[in-house]
């Protein structure tokens, strides 16, 4: 059958952070778009099983490791833990945020989504496969790739035993009780995180980790300054080997090697957290766009060997964070209004990351472990919460701030924050990093008492 080629200025493949903040700016600007994605719905991983759900639960935790803090004091008694209500709550966050992403969608008439799987047919042709059944196929001035990624699951006997965060995070999600005992494989941001938030529900849980690091691409002094303040629940192994996975009615067991011996835990829930990998979408590589082991390869123009087609957000690979999604989208929307010429630049180091643990980590650019390796020589300031009066106040005293400045100019070029209020304060520091403001800058502004951020200038003044 026939199909009639419909015309249009821009399509994304995909509805998340790295398509609808460009879908929006260019309908704006009067092209118009159209939006694929197979769920249906704006906003991707992120408010699906990513970001979102998993903080609603995390902040949950928080407020429940607070009360316990505070118990201490006299104050009323131990909450019960109602995993119910927290995924209730944590379904009734995504609903509101989708009937949000509806109705600013509703606001462009010349901006369409369409519920379905897209693919090439050459560089400007797109086959869109509906979930009604029927297919469109588009011909595109311009193309943004924004299929984000997926679960990666290795091929391990017995891995369809194991949940993943798609399970533990999706609206109405598979895993509604709260389980006993947890096994999480792989020590990643979002295995650590997850054995974070149930480690706080009063789970007992078991990580392990292949290499002999947890977050093994991150600051090894960050790192040793997060892992003591976990929960005591958390029973993390490093340098393991997962052999397989069994089950034996309700009870599952995980088989693997530590040291040459082979060993095995068991529990109710094996949680497979071993990364995500970029979603190609079909025909890319047919049509000559380049992809490697991380994703679709692109510049900081975000264009492919095709100067109408860009790669934003977790297909890339660069820098796989929704906000860094959205950045990207909206500079694959600049060069697209500037003709497909590269006028607007991604920068894919200094975006500012968080470790949602229980307390959070948090880093952005370089730090000094990471100078070190290239040769060069920072200078670190340092503050620690054992100093700080919110700190004090929250009786949250581990951790703390180190910022990195060069020599000479001390300019800074990274930092990174362990315990109290990190994710929040990764912002602040985050912009001195990417507008180039030095240790001077830093210490000579008057942050609020008592807040956490003072430390900033604190460790700011502390290499004066």
């Amino acid at each position: 059958m026939t199909y009639q080629i419909e015309n249009v200025d821009v399509l994304t493949i995909g509805a998340g952070g790295g398509a609808y903040p460009a879908a929006f700016r260019l309908a704006k600007a009067g092209k118009s778009v159209i939006m694929t994605d197979p769920k249906g719905v704006m906003s991707g991983n992120c408010l699906y099983e990513g970001c979102v759900p998993s903080k609603a639960i995390r902040e949950t935790g928080e407020i429940l490791e607070n009360q316990r803090r505070f118990a201490n004091l006299g104050l009323p008694g131990q909450i019960a833990v109602d995993f119910a209500k927290i995924i209730a709550h944590k379904d009734a966050i995504q609903a509101r945020r989708y009937a949000q992403h509806e109705k600013e969608l509703k606001e462009y008439n010349n901006l369409e989504l369409i519920n379905g799987i897209a693919s090439f047919i050459d560089p400007y042709t797109i086959l869109v496969n509906c979930k009604s059944g029927i297919q469109r196929t588009f011909k595109c001035r311009h193309i943004i790739i924004a299929s984000g990624s997926d679960v990666f699951t290795p091929a391990i006997p017995g891995v369809k035993l194991c949940l993943t965060s798609h399970d533990i995070y999706k609206p109405d999600p598979t895993l509604k009780i709260l389980p006993k005992r947890m096994v999480v494989i792989g020590g990643g941001y979002i295995g650590l995180e997850t054995a974070s938030f149930f480690a706080t529900f009063g789970t007992k849980v078991t990580l392990l980790q292949r290499s002999s690091q947890v977050l093994s691409s991150m600051d090894p002094d960050m790192v040793s300054t997060l892992t003591p303040l976990l929960h005591k629940d958390i029973n993390i192994l490093v340098n393991t080997t997962i052999e397989r996975i069994e089950s034996t009615g309700s009870v599952k067991q995980v088989f693997y090697r530590q040291d040459g011996i082979q060993k095995q835990v068991e529990a109710e829930v094996i949680v497979m957290a071993t990364g995500r990998k970029a979603v190609i979408p079909e025909g890319t590589k047919q049509i000559g766009i380049e992809v490697d082991n991380h994703g679709i390869v692109v510049g900081p123009s975000l264009q492919t060997r095709f100067g109408h087609i860009y790669a934003t957000g977790d297909v890339n690979g660069r820098v796989p964070l929704f906000h860094a999604a959205v950045r990207q989208s909206l500079v694959a929307s600049h060069n697209i209004l500037g003709g497909d010429k590269a006028l607007d630049y991604a920068d894919f180091v200094n975006i500012p990351t968080t470790i949602f643990t229980l307390p959070c980590a948090a880093y952005i650019g370089l730090t000094a472990t990471q100078a070190r390796k290239q040769g060069l020589q920072l200078i670190t300031g340092q503050y620690n919460f054992s100093e700080d009066s919110r700190a004090q106040i929250l009786e949250t005293m581990g951790g703390g701030i180190r910022l990195f400045f060069t020599p000479g100019n001390l300019r800074i070029v990274g930092a990174w924050i362990v315990g109290t209020d990190a994710g929040l304060l990764i912002g602040q520091i985050g912009l001195a990093v990417a507008k180039g403001l030095t240790a001077y800058d830093l210490a000579a502004f008057a942050d609020q008492h008592p807040m956490s951020s003072e430390g900033i200038c604190h460790a700011a003044r502390s290499i004066f």
